[in-house]
């Protein structure tokens, strides 16, 4: 089944189950100019301990759609929308409209499951209880960085993807902070009754879609998983200047979301990544590196504090600044 352009979201209705006691698992994937990685991810999501009913997937731009890179997927769903009608939670949510599953799972087309049982431990991270009896309305998975993944971009990886799992809760937040509300859409299952309930994903959004449905699950007395064994691939060896955007456009959602983030600021935790990354590399033998986190810590603050501006900055240079320059247009127009 195909259909293009763009799709509106739909209203969402709730399996009750696969018939064997087990909840119907639904797997929602975002598209752009797919890899060798989105042949691999289809192809370890075939072999899942748990099955997965039907994989949706929403391609950006169908001149660059491979289908050779589907193989045997005979449960896949694609539709092809173009780039100026993609967000990064709009898109997330039409998805979520096609789909009818207990537990909705998504992933970006570049993050390969680590093994077979990624959606058992996703599922299973979803039925735990909060200290003060939270129901858990969404888990993501841990992490690992990639055979190329450069040093840094490990000691990353490490730093916000631990081996130990965890849950968290609003009686985090006094001792997380903002840490409280981190999650990854990269690979992230969502309970569809909350999902639904909390109203899904902030559109139009230019970045953070996840974390910020996650503050929103916390405030509203949900907790949040975080499956250090169910576990994916992936990373980016991002150049400085690709640095300073993310964190351009990180810092843009922020400021637009003060409800979520004030009070919670995020500096303390990069500082800490810093220090935490730097004596890693000492005791590892590997000083040449110390440059490499200084600048590259450098250039992300830098991006970081201009988005905390933007609303003071000339229109061509938040363009300049940002890598999703689609998100403004929309922006302008939700405004209105």
């Amino acid at each position: 089944m195909r259909k293009e352009d763009h799709l509106e979201h739909s209203g969402l209705t709730t399996n009750m189950g696969d018939g064997q006691g087990r909840p119907v698992v639904e797997v929602m994937i975002p598209v752009y100019k797919p890899d060798q990685r989105f042949a691999r991810l289809l192809e370890r999501l075939r072999e899942q301990t748990f099955p997965v009913s039907r994989i949706l997937v929403v391609n950006t731009e169908e001149k660059y759609w491979k289908p050779e890179l589907v193989g045997k997927a005979d449960n896949l769903e694609i539709h092809h929308i173009e780039k100026e009608h993609f967000d990064h939670g709009g898109t997330r949510n039409m998805g979520a409209g096609l789909l009818k599953g207990d537990i909705l799972i998504f992933m970006t087309d570049d993050a390969v499951p680590k093994g077979r049982r990624l959606v058992e431990r996703l599922v299973a991270a979803l039925s735990q209880k909060g200290p003060n009896g939270e129901t858990m309305a969404m888990a993501y998975a841990r992490q690992l960085p990639d055979q190329d993944c450069q040093a840094v971009e490990r000691y990353t990886r490490s730093f916000n993807y631990p081996k130990e799992g965890c849950v968290k809760t609003r009686a985090d937040l006094s001792r997380l902070g903002i840490k409280t509300y981190f999650a990854s859409n990269v690979c992230c299952a969502y309970q569809r009754e909350a999902f639904e309930k909390l109203g899904g994903f902030v559109s139009p959004a230019i970045f953070n879609e996840d974390m910020i449905f996650a503050a929103g699950a916390v405030k509203a007395g949900y907790g949040i998983a975080y499956a250090s064994e169910a576990r994916v691939i992936h990373s980016h060896n991002l150049t400085w200047m690709q640095q300073f955007r993310r964190n351009f456009d990180l810092a843009v959602s922020q400021a637009d979301h003060p409800e979520v983030f004030l009070g919670v600021p995020s500096e303390g935790e990069g500082i800490r990544m810093i220090k935490t990354a730097a004596k890693q590399m000492l005791k590892q033998g590997q000083p040449e590196q110390l440059p490499v986190l200084i600048m590259g810590s450098a250039c992300k603050y830098a991006g970081y504090r201009l988005g905390k501006l933007y609303r003071v900055l000339p229109r061509p240079l938040v363009l300049w600044c940002s890598t999703n320059k689609e998100f403004w247009g929309k922006k302008e127009r939700a405004d209105l």
